[in-house]
């Protein structure tokens, strides 16, 4: 019975090949997309959650008042780890710091980021071993990864052999780690023992200074509640103020999904990507599997002789019902074949779209087990509807041909249309909106001069022949402009609060303050504005070393009128008294998406330190030859680090690659969507042309035109894609309206967005029926009225 299910099966496709193609092509389209969608997925859920001990492991916040807002966040103190390392219920404890070192090992040298961690942090996590010892007890000892070994030793052993750090320090290789899979927030080449941050003056016993990540592992069978109550007010403990923040964990298996802090409380983030993208492939293999029930459907009086027959000889509406299933399992079968190659030959340039290097595990065998799942969860919805439509005709109907019920077939058959251009529609509003929001924040004004200002990090002896570097490249004419500041133009390092000032409150010590810092020249190189009193300059004015300028929106939320000569108080050191000397116009240091924040632009004496140096390149030369000539001088002065330069304007843009990356998604698979349906649309359009043939064969008999039969079978389909952008538009609305609401400097959704998108989709929807529509209008009415 089977094997003649199986051959009647290929006899269809067979006979049928234009409506095969179309019904596997769809399906297989559909299942490629679902399939990128869902490795996507599985990478975003398995975040941080492979670690053996992850039910156990914690990450450490911290919660405040900040601004007159509870806010969280996960940059601890120094201290607190060696504070809770002898708790009851901690079985380890490490901090970790991204650093970037400069590696030698011969004549090979290698700026490298690289990790300051406790002892016990590899064994806490499970970090998996190539070879070697994963302790990092010995203050000399290294861990490094196989990519970085391979980089520093090519194929010999680097188990034993020294790498120099910086210019002063050497370390033993005593393990190499395999190279950390892709979901993991870990990002390094090597791991150094925290012993070097004494070294070099990283550590201290600061409750204040926010700047490193703490990680906690329980003990077996310990409470996290139990625990959370434990460190709540550590810092209350060790400061003695009692407004100090307050620590909390958060399970390292939810941090990543879950890291979006509202209101002092971390709440879902990433997640709702997820879910998101979830939806989109759910929805792109719904429309799919709707194509192959309108395409199999349509094409129903064919078949309909088959089932009156099979009926006649005894053939019971169940079995007629599993051949049919199993003739679509076989199309999700064949389906699936193609979506596989489609998906293997999209993966490199959707890995090289999202960022992630995903990849199908061919040996593992849950692989399989999805892939087998996949296809018979397809086949079953895809062949469901018409297995149980073709299986109920009444045999005396099927083999007279009058089994047809117009009414009632197009109207289930148009309600799957209008649910597929309705998510299409969806998609196309949702993508004009991205893009659109994309473009106000970059039509933003940044306030200050992106064009030919390029920055490098203090490294090696950089900061000890600063002035030397500075006054070179002013002297050679490459460069008209240069300043020394604490972060990039375009990065926030610092930022704190405890500041008070003549007229603040104790509120106003809850103000959190970004730092920048700057030794001269800042408005200049920059490119910023003044708004009032003058800028620092510590060549000039030796003691603007303890000057600031303010922002406009520090002066604001500082509730100033005459904020020149102000003298502000840090809580930190009694003794450090800052003096304003001028205003300085808002500037975008942070997110173009978000509003501005307070903002101190200290003088040298800034406790952060000194650690960028920016370079105005000369806007009357050769751009390049000039880039050139300032990385000969810094190499001069500092010839063991590469003198490597950053363009502002192309590290302010990488700030909109999240939001270009989820435009370019929704763009894909909105052409995806709107091309599936298409597919739907077509079915329809021949069903309806074959339902209608002998109509219109009438009608032109009668003397109608063939404008106005195309023109009457293609309105029937316009009131479908009306229905379907009705339903879109406020669905659309609410879904960008959430979105939006993440953003403080956000588009207006106007109705012209709309209009264009209900626009495109009937345009698309007209000129994939016209085909059918025209060619049915074509026909020969004689050949059409011959049976009758």
């Amino acid at each position: 019975m089977f094997r003649n299910y199986f051959k009647i099966a290929i006899r269809n496709l067979l006979r049928n090949k234009g409506f095969s193609a179309i019904n596997i092509s769809g399906l297989a389209i559909g299942m490629a997309s679902a399939m990128l969608i869902l490795l996507w997925v599985q990478n975003q859920l398995t975040f941080d959650r492979w670690y053996a001990k992850a039910d156990r492991l914690y990450k450490i916040y911290n919660r405040d008042r900040i601004d007159g807002e509870m806010f969280a966040w996960p940059n601890t103190t120094k201290p607190l780890a060696p504070a809770i390392k002898n708790y009851a219920a901690v079985e380890d404890v490490a901090r970790f710091n991204n650093r970037t070192f400069l590696l030698t090992v011969g004549e090979t040298h290698l700026n490298s980021a690289g990790a300051l961690v406790d002892t016990g942090f590899v064994r806490m996590f499970d970090l998996p071993m190539a070879y070697g010892n994963a302790g990092l007890g010995n203050p000399g000892n290294i861990i490094i990864t196989s990519h970085l070994a391979q980089a520093l030793f090519g194929a010999d052993d680097p188990l034993g052999k020294s790498i120099r750090i910086d210019s002063d320090a050497y370390f033993k290789v005593t393990g190499v780690l395999k190279d950390l899979p892709a979901n993991t927030s870990f990002k390094f080449d090597y791991l150094l023992p925290w012993s070097y941050a004494k070294t070099i003056g990283f550590d201290d016993d600061i409750w204040g200074n926010h700047s490193l990540y703490t990680y906690v592992l329980l003990k077996p069978g310990a409470s996290q509640s139990a625990f959370d109550d434990q460190i709540k007010d550590l810092a209350v403990e060790h400061t003695g103020h009692k407004e100090a923040y307050t620590l909390f964990t958060q399970p390292i298996k939810r941090d990543y999904l879950y890291s979006k802090q509202v209101n002092g409380k971390l709440v879902g983030d990433r997640i709702h990507l997820v879910q998101l993208f979830i939806t989109i492939a759910v929805f792109i293999l719904l429309i799919a599997c709707i194509n192959f029930m309108n395409l199999s459907t349509a094409r129903s009086e064919r078949r309909a002789r088959e089932v009156g027959i099979r009926k006649v000889v005894g053939a019971l509406k169940g079995y007629l019902v599993g051949q049919f299933i199993g003739e679509s399992i076989l199309i999700a079968l064949i389906s699936f074949v193609l979506a596989l190659m489609i998906t293997r030959i999209s993966l490199d340039p959707f890995n090289l779209l999202i960022g992630k290097n995903l990849a199908i595990q061919y040996d593992n065998p849950a692989w399989w087990a999805f892939a087998a799942g996949f296809i018979l969860f397809t086949g079953v919805l895809a062949g469901s509807y018409p297995a149980f439509y073709l299986s109920s005709f009444q045999p005396v109907k099927g083999l007279k041909g009058t089994f047809k019920k117009v009414g009632a077939l197009v109207s289930t058959r148009k309600a799957l249309v209008v649910l597929q251009f309705t998510f299409a529609i969806v998609l196309i509003i949702c993508t004009l909106i991205v893009e659109r929001q994309i473009k106000y924040a970059q039509e933003r004004s940044a306030g200050y001069d992106r064009r030919n200002l390029v920055y490098t990090l203090f490294q090696g002896d950089f900061a000890r022949h600063y002035q030397s570097i500075r006054s070179e490249l002013l002297n050679s004419g490459a460069a008209v402009s240069v300043t020394a500041t604490v972060s990039p133009i375009t990065r926030q390092w610092s930022d704190g609060w405890g500041y008070s000032w003549a007229g603040s409150s104790d509120a106003d010590k809850k103000l959190d303050f970004i730092h920048l810092g700057c030794d001269a020249n800042f408005l200049m190189t920059m490119g910023a504005t003044l708004a009032s009193g003058r800028e620092i300059d510590v060549y000039k004015y030796p003691t603007d070393s303890t000057a600031v300028m303010l922002n406009e929106t520090a002066v604001s939320q500082m509730h100033l009128s005459h904020p020149i000569g102000l003298s502000i108080f840090d809580s930190d050191n009694q003794s450090r008294v800052w003096h304003v000397v001028g205003v300085i116009k808002d500037f975008i240091l942070e997110s173009p998406f978000e509003k501005i924040t307070p903002m101190l632009i200290e003088g040298p004496a800034t406790p952060d330190g000194l650690g960028v140096m920016h370079v105005k390149l000369n806007p009357g030369r050769d751009q390049v030859g000039d880039l050139a000539q300032a990385q000969q001088i810094v190499r001069k002065y500092n010839p063991q680090y590469p003198a490597d330069f950053l363009f502002a304007d192309e590290v302010y843009a990488e700030k909109f690659a999240e939001e270009q990356q989820i435009g370019e998604l929704a763009a894909l698979f909105a052409g995806l969507t709107v091309f599936i349906s298409c597919l739907g649309l077509f079915a329809l359009a021949a069903y309806m042309a074959e339902n209608r043939i002998r109509e219109i064969g009438i009608r032109k008999v009668l003397g109608a035109s063939v404008t106005s039969l195309t023109a009457m079978l293609a309105k029937d389909f316009i009131w479908l894609v009306l229905v379907s952008f009705v339903i879109a538009v406020p669905i659309a609305w609410y879904a960008m309206d959430q979105w939006l609401g993440n953003y403080n400097y956000r588009v207006n959704i106007g109705w012209s967005v709309f209009a264009l998108s209900g626009g495109l989709a009937l345009l698309i929807a007209i000129i994939t029926v016209s085909y059918q529509s025209i060619r049915a209008a074509l026909s020969n009415p004689v050949k059409n009225l011959r049976s009758e």
